[in-house]
């Protein structure tokens, strides 16, 4: 909240005018609490909110489960080699349902933990984003890995840590991040072995009956497309993600 109360100085430097025509204007209210606190006034607090907005995209990303989908999904489809099918909106579209899906128990707590006392004005802001930032700490520590948090943590040359409470997001983030992108190549290498496979005998195949001329993709792609269905890939691919997320 140091940097939201810092950003709203900022805000009010550069608009000199308007301060000076209302003096009393709420939304530059700041008020200490009894307990060394800060609490801000309603329209201060919508402003801060519209300013955190910008950043909900990138949270999304990088806080959910929506990197190691995505990444999944795109070889998924480099592996069938049908290009645009399906296409990026829906591929998104997709990553999107399922990580609403995946992250469900973390929105639910963070709801009931933090933003309803929030609105129902029974938590201080500061204490309502600690404790929503605890779910998603939780949900970023077990899929990371302590490799990736080590590396970070020498880079950064952070101290020692007895905690999970005690490691900041600054660490805790790209090491999330790198974690997921190992995972979500994992998978994607998985997933592009038996495509391969049918590559490699249709290409050998066109090879001994000489017609080099001819693209194998061409040849494998129904052949994968007929895989993929037979063995109701779209289920397996879908399952195996989110159940990744809870093992």
């Amino acid at each position: 909240m140091k940097f939201v109360a810092r950003l709203m100085l900022l805000l009010g430097l550069l608009f000199p005018l308007a301060a000076l025509a209302e003096p009393g204007f709420a939304a530059l209210k700041v008020q200490n609490d009894a307990d060394g606190g800060q609490t801000y006034s309603v329209s201060l607090q919508v402003l801060a909110f519209m300013t955190a907005i910008s950043f909900l995209p990138a949270a999304l990303i990088m806080m959910t489960s929506f990197t190691r989908i995505t990444i999944v999904l795109a070889i998924l489809r480099q592996a069938l080699g049908t290009q645009s099918t399906p296409s990026n909106q829906i591929l998104v579209g997709l990553s999107l349902m399922l990580t609403f899906f995946i992250m469900a128990p973390v929105f639910d707590q963070v709801y009931d933990e933090a933003l309803h006392p929030y609105l129902n004005e029974e938590m201080a802001p500061q204490e309502a984003i600690n404790r929503a930032a605890k779910p998603f700490r939780e949900f970023m520590m077990a899929q990371t890995r302590d490799a990736d948090l080590e590396t970070f943590a020498d880079i950064a040359r952070a101290e020692p840590i007895s905690g999970m409470d005690e490691i900041p997001f600054s660490l805790l983030l790209p090491a999330f991040v790198t974690s997921e992108l190992k995972t979500a190549f994992q998978i994607g290498f998985l997933i592009l072995i038996p495509f391969l496979v049918i590559d490699l005998v249709v290409a050998s195949l066109l090879m001994s009956m000489g017609m080099m001329m001819l693209s194998p993709m061409i040849i494998s792609m129904p052949f994968k497309i007929m895989l993929f269905v037979l063995i109701d890939g779209w289920t397996l691919i879908m399952g195996t993600l989110a159940s990744s997320f809870f093992i």
